[in-house]
């Protein structure tokens, strides 16, 4: 048996040192606060459409969208410090280390606004504090079925009662990669996680010890990004808010039925609540949708905004 786990250690390690090679970064990786982050930039002209993904998301996460959208303007998706090919960085994963991190790669590499910022998620969060942070750079934001500022406040009690646990810890991630264990058996391991079309970087690109703890970090510290968020207003910059029309599966999560309804509700309210960040806000409904809107109704997004960089 212990031949046996050591066989299958050696052969992950092995195995991702030969993928490396078959995956490179398709952008450029940019020296920022000590590390390397992978930045890819698609197209040309203006206005630059920056693209900030979800929790656990990367830059691939967004498929033929930024190619679709890099007919018509300058597209940059990145991935955040630890996933994908980015290094992890020494500096907390806060939205303002994040943001500043993208903004400072940005101007490294002379990619110059006006800004169109979407953010799925998550991302919707770093999105929107980057609009704040550099607010006078931004020509509209998008946020796509993007994690309101009051999220956690108002879904701990529920979450609690509904005794979830949440992810499994970044550790036990890691080790789980580590033993091969997602590359000898990634259909049954990650079903209803991973996508099956994404299943093949996820082992070979994304899934990494630095990917599991970056985002675990990341979760423990969105609080503070929602706390410099909140109450947010941005003016008359154009704000379209994308949110999803078909609830989450609470219950694959072991929440029950009831609680689900009223964490959804909890969302959705959060959604429609965001239309007060701009004095031009509009709620678009992606009624074939559910969390994953831009794998759902990719079309929606990319319509969304090139209405908003032809207006």
């Amino acid at each position: 048996m212990l031949l046996l786990i050591g066989a299958a250690f050696l052969y992950e390690w092995f195995a991702s040192s030969q993928t490396k090679k078959d995956f490179p970064p398709p952008g450029t990786l940019v020296q920022v606060s000590g590390y390397q982050l992978h930045i890819h930039k698609q197209g040309s002209g203006s206005p630059t459409i920056l693209m900030e993904a979800g929790s656990g998301e990367t830059s691939l996460s967004w498929r033929d969208i930024p190619a679709e959208l890099a007919q018509h303007a300058t597209v940059v998706t990145y991935d955040r410090a630890g996933y994908a090919w980015s290094e992890s960085s020494s500096t907390e994963r806060t939205g303002a280390n994040i943001v500043q991190d993208l903004h400072a790669a940005l101007e490294k590499e002379n990619i110059r606004g006006p800004y169109v910022m979407v953010g799925h998620s998550l991302g919707g969060m770093y999105a929107r504090l980057f609009a704040q942070t550099y607010t006078n750079e931004i020509q509209s934001l998008v946020l796509i079925d993007a994690r309101p500022e009051n999220d956690e406040q108002n879904t701990r009690a529920l979450l609690e009662q509904a005794q979830f646990q949440g992810n499994p810890p970044a550790s036990l991630l890691s080790l789980l990669k580590s033993s091969g264990i997602f590359r000898l058996f990634p259909d049954f391991m990650l079903d209803g996680l991973v996508a099956k079309q994404d299943r093949d970087t996820f082992v070979n690109v994304i899934a990494t010890p630095s990917y599991f703890h970056a985002k675990e970090e990341e979760a423990l510290l969105a609080h503070s990004t929602e706390d410099a968020i909140r109450g947010q207003t941005l003016g008359s910059i154009p704000v379209r808010i994308i949110a999803r029309g078909h609830p989450q599966d609470y219950a694959s999560a072991g929440i029950s039925i009831e609680i689900g309804q009223r964490l959804e509700s909890i969302w959705q309210s959060g959604q429609r609540n965001m239309l007060n960040i701009s004095e031009d806000s509009q709620l678009i409904t992606a009624t074939n949708s559910g969390h994953m809107v831009i794998h759902d109704e990719p079309e929606l997004v990319v319509k969304t905004i090139l209405e908003l960089i032809r207006k």
